[in-house]
């Protein structure tokens, strides 16, 4: 399990990454306070510890940001205790709050009570990042510039194929054995429909070309 620390205070975040860390946890603390959602999503990690006071942007802009393409859980740790603060992160997105100063025994206690409420009935957000898109593998959304498209699951499978190889040629042979484990009674224009559906998705987001046919060989995401 992967935890991301969005703290400024460095002696904070160090103690809290060093104490997690014996926990069998993997931390990161975020290194730029302007690029918090990219770092996130880079590392992908399974919890999100955010701070409310944050240089630039603060912990409510962040949480926003990443619900709008996943649910990962976030706990709020702030020294700002009142009730207005708590029922504002609440309502921006995040599963708890922490009042500074805390316990780092607290702290693990909760971040082990959400872990195990998330993950042992639902499996783990994935996203991934590319060019600026967003695509969310458990819940088939592609985002790009505030503009969200539902893919199916057929299309899905075949961009999180594209995706995991962008800068590869993936021939169609092997992509219909992926989506239907044989490309022997599948016609290929089945996989051409599925193919045109998903671009056309993502040329009304703005997308065009993303996706690059090499004739006589398959497909690909540029590089």
């Amino acid at each position: 399990m992967k935890i991301f620390i969005v703290e400024d205070d460095s002696i904070i975040s160090e103690k809290i990454k060093i104490y997690v860390e014996k926990w069998g946890y993997e931390a990161a603390i975020v290194q730029n306070f302007q690029s918090v959602f990219s770092e996130m999503i880079e590392f992908d990690p399974q919890l999100v510890l955010m701070d409310i006071s944050l240089p630039f942007f603060n912990g409510y802009y962040w949480c926003e940001e990443i619900r709008q393409v996943s649910n990962v859980p976030i706990i709020f740790i702030s020294s700002a205790s009142d009730n207005l603060n708590i029922i504002r992160a609440i309502e921006k997105g995040a599963d708890d709050y922490i009042a500074k100063p805390f316990s780092l025994e607290v702290l693990l206690a909760k971040v082990q009570a959400i872990l195990r409420r998330t993950y042992d009935f639902t499996e783990s957000n994935h996203i991934i990042e590319y060019r600026g898109l967003i695509f969310n593998v458990d819940n088939f959304t592609i985002s790009f510039d505030d503009k969200t498209e539902e893919l199916t699951k057929n299309e899905a499978k075949i961009f999180q194929k594209l995706f995991e190889n962008r800068g590869k040629i993936i021939k169609r042979e092997k992509l219909m054995m992926y989506l239907w484990e044989s490309d022997s009674f599948v016609d290929d224009s089945v996989l051409y429909t599925n193919i045109n559906r998903l671009r056309k998705k993502l040329t009304q987001m703005g997308l065009d070309n993303f996706i690059i046919t090499k004739k006589g060989e398959g497909y690909m995401i540029g590089g």
